[in-house]
């Protein structure tokens, strides 16, 4: 079973290897518009088949508690994916921790989407996950996505060297942390 979340005006559930065919066009939309913050794409990303496996994959390690890939949709037009959010890299333990991803298409950028879509799926994760920590990594530059972690009580941790292959470049990117405690 997938997990489903509301907010006010987005309804966000998990993306499932049925939704290849959509998330792909999603992200060929958006290709440009992603193209600083995001990895250089090979000829697979305009294969849906390459995303329904990439899908699959998600969903098994859902199932784990690893990962959860979320759609984002509009409620009164939910057959079209305007964004997706992402807890990945989800360890237990002493750790209690993930990262946090995020896009938004293009035509969706200002009227706050990420910011309500991202405040629902971090209650997930400091409610129903019970995790301690989220990290966010982004690129200097991008500053819609340092207001959006802002706003959410992220605090800026330093910056990483080299940490990310975008483009086919390592790049710099600045680490934002929350914790559950300080989560409002």
């Amino acid at each position: 079973m997938s997990t489903e979340l509301q907010t006010k005006r987005l309804y966000l559930r998990e993306l499932t290897p049925g939704d290849a065919e959509m998330f792909c066009e999603f992200l060929l939309k958006n290709i440009v518009h992603s193209a600083d913050s995001g990895p250089a794409y090979s000829d697979e990303y305009t294969d849906i088949e390459f995303h329904r496996k990439q899908l699959e994959r998600s969903q098994a390690e859902s199932l784990d508690g690893r990962h959860y890939k979320f759609g984002i949709f509009r409620k009164e037009k939910s057959s079209t994916i305007i964004g997706t959010v992402a807890l990945s890299n989800i360890m237990m333990g002493n750790f209690c921790s993930c990262f946090l991803g995020y896009r938004i298409d293009k035509d969706e950028c200002t009227n706050g989407f990420a910011t309500e879509a991202l405040k629902e799926v971090i209650s997930f994760a400091f409610g129903t996950l019970n995790l301690h920590r989220i990290e966010a990594n982004i690129i200097p530059g991008n500053n819609a996505s340092i207001r959006v972690v802002e706003k959410l009580g992220f605090v800026y941790e330093g910056a990483s060297e080299k940490y990310l292959l975008i483009n086919g470049k390592w790049q710099k990117h600045l680490h934002y942390t929350l914790i559950n405690e300080n989560w409002k």
